[in-house]
């Protein structure tokens, strides 16, 4: 499976912004997506996790202000972001880990 991420830009701190995650086939037989981000000269880090139909889990630095979801009629995972910060600026990547699959990123840049 493909994936396909959109939805970056520029904000200015305490904006949103809502990240997609497009798969070029059917997401009802994948068990676990995830969003992951890195900033310049960092390494890739786990935003937050969906076990589709289970639950959901988040890092500390964005719990309460990220959520994930997923549109099986779109087959597509989505990460809403509230609150952004400047340390929030990353390019961001979705992942499947059941297929190895990543998404080639989409840039969060959060002016303060």
């Amino acid at each position: 499976v493909q994936l396909q991420a959109s939805g970056g830009g520029l904000v200015q701190a305490g904006g949103s912004l809502r990240l997609s995650c497009t798969a070029s086939r059917s997401i009802n037989s994948i068990n676990v997506m995830r969003w992951y981000r890195q900033a310049p000269g960092k390494q890739r880090d786990l935003v937050a996790t969906t076990v589709l139909g289970v639950g959901t889990n988040y890092a500390h630095s964005v719990k309460g202000r990220f959520m994930i979801s997923t549109d099986n009629t779109k087959n597509t995972m989505f990460l809403q972001m509230n609150s952004l910060k400047p340390e929030d600026t990353a390019t961001y990547y979705c992942n499947t880990p059941d297929y190895n699959s990543w998404g080639q990123g989409t840039l969060v840049t959060v002016s303060s």
